[in-house]
């Protein structure tokens, strides 16, 4: 069982993270950023949501030696940011580790589309994170129906699943767990692993996987 603190080194070099609005996954995408040694860069690919984008969060970044590429026009009022040029230096260099924040619906995953031939061409891992407090995730064929639209749209496959179940400061151990159980019933039903349960610092459960305990970076719209 896992219960408190991982710090834990991504073995893959290209990794994504990909969720629903309002699963938690650019949360977890910076605190995988966060935890590298190493050369490491976070793209934001997320042209869908307007809100909760790694540019809150670039000020820190940049302060701890990590590199960000965010769609030009992020946190302005223009409505659909344009995916930068950058990107493609990422996949030229090999001596850094790479994570992609994505949206988490068929239209964000079409953005990542566009890189497939690059994604082919190494191996990444693709993280799925679900919050099972999510009108569209709350049940298997929810998750399941999202998940299929991602792989579809971006013709890459999810290779681990998240928990990333939380219900704002009104999470507690038994909402997360609740998630939890959904989580490995996905797992069982596809044979992708439960790669991580990731959980608010200072909330303690215990679980078979992984805990990424998370510092919280992105400022609320509200």
């Amino acid at each position: 069982m896992y219960v408190g603190v991982l710090y834990y080194i991504i073995m893959s070099r290209v990794n994504i993270v990909t969720g629903h609005f309002g699963s938690g996954k650019t949360e977890f995408a910076l605190n995988l950023a966060m935890r590298q040694t190493g050369k490491t860069t976070i793209v934001d690919m997320d042209t869908v949501n307007p809100y909760y984008r790694t540019a809150d969060a670039a000020d820190i970044l940049n302060k701890k030696g990590i590199g960000v590429i965010l769609p030009r026009f992020a946190n302005t009022n223009v409505d659909i940011p344009a995916l930068p040029s950058e990107i493609f230096s990422v996949f030229a260099n090999r001596e850094q580790t790479v994570i992609f924040d994505v949206g988490g619906d068929e239209d964000g995953a079409l953005a990542l589309g566009q890189f497939n031939r690059y994604f082919t061409e190494e191996p990444y891992e693709m993280y799925y994170v679900i919050n099972a407090r999510r009108p569209l995730t709350r049940d298997k064929e929810g998750v399941l129906d999202i998940l299929r639209e991602v792989e579809i749209a971006s013709r890459l496959k999810v290779t681990k699943l998240v928990n990333g179940t939380h219900l704002g400061e009104e999470t507690t151990p038994q909402i997360i767990l609740e998630g939890q159980r959904l989580v490995e019933e996905v797992s069982r039903e596809t044979g992708i692993p439960v790669g991580f349960t990731a959980v608010k610092k200072g909330i303690e459960v215990s679980v078979h996987n992984p805990i990424m305990q998370l510092e919280l970076f992105i400022k609320t719209p509200f």
